[in-house]
């Protein structure tokens, strides 16, 4: 499951977050979280994608800001993180979050800031969406290999039966062969010849005795 926060924005100069309702050729149109008042955002503003932010560590690469969000979602059980004005646990709490944060890279700003837009998330219930939605395309994929292995249930059923089919045209071949044995009924014909020809004799006895 991976928290998603596309289309939440921070814009330079302006305060808390944004969300993208639309976007024009040279402007977007944008959400506060804080008041839902909508208003637009221009291109030469400096607007920064949270999806698209990321903090430095020791490892080979960067934590994405997604992750850390999600991180601290699920630590506090979709509940509120550590208060961003307590600046003196901030370090403290972070490196539970991500222990492998690089301390020297990673200002104690930025770590105020992501403790706000947490917080701000949160409140506004765009964070419980944000949950929601990765819990939903998690089930979809769990989901989606059960629909593709109906088609194999078709084909052991269209196996079976062709099996029966096969067998029935074997009993009707087998069925039509007696017809050919009604053949010798044609070699009674010859009998009845042979029987004319020995009537043959009795006539020539009898005109013998008409000429004695």
């Amino acid at each position: 499951m991976k928290f998603s926060l596309k289309g939440i924005i921070a814009i330079s100069g302006k305060p808390g977050l944004y969300k993208v309702i639309a976007q024009g050729n040279q402007n977007v149109i944008v959400e506060s979280l804080i008041d839902k008042k909508r208003s637009p955002a221009y291109s030469s503003s400096k607007i920064s994608s949270l999806d698209e932010i990321t903090m430095y560590t020791t490892d080979e690469e960067d934590m994405p800001l997604p992750e850390i969000i999600q991180k601290i979602y699920e630590k506090e059980n979709g509940g509120k993180c550590v208060d961003a004005k307590d600046e003196a646990n901030h370090r403290s709490y972070f490196k539970e979050i991500v222990p492998t944060y690089d301390e020297e890279k990673v200002y104690g700003s930025d770590i105020k800031k992501l403790f706000g837009w947490y917080t701000l998330l949160l409140n506004s219930g765009e964070l419980k969406k944000i949950a929601e939605e990765a819990a939903k395309a998690v089930a979809e994929t769990e989901t989606a290999p059960e629909k593709e292995a109906k088609p194999e249930k078709k084909a052991k059923t269209a196996a079976k039966t062709e099996e029966p089919v096969a067998e029935k045209k074997e009993k009707t071949t087998k069925a039509k062969a007696p017809a050919k044995a009604k053949a010798p009924k044609a070699e009674a014909k010859p009998k009845v010849k042979a029987d004319s020809k020995a009537k043959a004799p009795s006539v020539r006895k009898t005109g013998g005795q008409r000429g004695a």
